[in-house]
């Protein structure tokens, strides 16, 4: 019988371990050679650094939880772990099974015959990694959502306050000859353009300057009709998604023009390409985008649950309410799925009763009866 010839594919142990070579530690050493090949499996098939690193941490971590070997390895190593992860660590669940699924695609890659890890353990140590992760000891995705519960949008009133406060601080500034005038009318100008094209704090940092294009559809916004969205929330280890936002509020697209147009310049930074620079001449990051939202809100004493995404919450339901089409703002905050826009939809109780009224009018108003 002829035998079976392993493939040399991206990640296989005969690509990673060195014939002939005696190692001092050959326990550790095997281990290297499989993270290196499964860093290799993941980059042939497109996987982004990053990922490939967060996923190798991970599994690097749950070998010092452990203190064994991979080959060594069983469910009840998850089990104890998880538990740790709950209880110790007090991760969300949501969490844990994303820690669970990284372990599980590592304990996958080992036990693929392709690869020839199996043979290899069994080889060298008598044993061979096995499948540890399992549908009854990782924690089942059974809701839709599973973030903070009292994460919300900004209610009409909320929003206007904020942005109100925030240009009142540019006011502030420039009647005290305040240095900060011009960090505060960035930061009042940032805030409206969260809301006004519905963006997450990391594509806001990104942004450049150049993101911004003309749209036929929409004259009236000039330069400013479109924006191109190129740091969007990437999934399952793959690159950022870019899409295009259409430009919709008047009220934003002036603000934003005004400050890219009279206040940008000022911070001296005309070679730098993002949109949000600092004083010292660098891009914003989204840490300092979350501070200066909290230090407004606290000191409006609006309540702690809104954040920065509350602003793309607002975005979302606000637009709902206007009637929007529920496909159009799908496309425009860049969901996949409806279910994930009809998360971030807040609508308020004047909308409601109003859908109410609508759905009755037909059995209460005697000229929607049939004859």
């Amino acid at each position: 019988m002829a035998q079976h010839r392993q493939l040399e594919v991206p990640g296989s142990a005969r690509l990673e371990l060195t014939a002939g070579v005696v190692h001092l530690r050959p326990e550790e050493a095997m281990v290297e050679a499989m993270l290196r090949g499964w860093r290799a499996q993941q980059a042939a098939r497109g996987l982004h650094e990053d990922s490939i690193l967060d996923r190798e941490l991970l599994v690097r971590r749950f070998l010092a939880f452990t203190n064994e070997y991979p080959w060594q390895w069983t469910a009840a190593h998850v089990d104890e772990w998880s538990g740790w992860l709950l209880a110790e660590r007090h991760l969300a669940p949501s969490t844990v099974r994303h820690y669970q699924s990284m372990l599980r695609l590592f304990t996958e890659f080992l036990t693929d015959g392709r690869y020839g890890w199996v043979a290899a353990c069994e080889q060298r140590f008598g044993t061979f990694p096995s499948l540890i992760c399992h549908e009854w000891n990782t924690i089942a995705h059974v809701n839709q959502y599973e973030g903070r519960p009292e994460a919300r949008a900004f209610t009409r009133a909320e929003l206007q306050k904020f942005l109100d406060y925030a240009d009142d601080q540019v006011d502030r500034a420039i009647r005290n000859r305040r240095k900060g005038a011009l960090v505060a009318y960035r930061d009042a100008t940032m805030f409206k353009v969260i809301y006004g094209w519905g963006l997450r704090r990391t594509e806001t940092s990104k942004l450049d300057v150049v993101d911004w294009a003309r749209n036929p559809q929409a004259a009236q916004f000039g330069r400013f009709g479109s924006l191109s969205v190129r740091y969007g929330k990437a999934k399952r280890g793959r690159a950022p998604r870019r899409r295009t936002v259409l430009s919709m509020m008047g009220w934003a697209v002036e603000a934003l023009a005004d400050y890219v147009d009279n206040v940008r310049p000022r911070f001296r930074c005309a070679d730098h390409p993002a949109l949000w620079l600092t004083e010292r001449g660098g891009r914003l990051q989204p840490a300092e985008i979350n501070a200066r939202f909290v230090a407004y809100r606290d000191a409006l004493l609006l309540p702690a649950e809104l954040r920065p995404h509350s602003l793309r919450h607002a975005y979302v339901t606000h637009l709902t309410e206007d009637g929007v089409d529920r496909r159009f703002i799908q496309v425009q905050v860049g969901h996949e799925c409806d279910s994930s826009t009809a998360i971030y939809t807040h609508v308020s109780d004047a909308f409601m009763n109003s859908a109410l009224r609508q759905a009755l009018a037909p059995a209460f108003d005697p000229d929607c009866a049939t004859g």
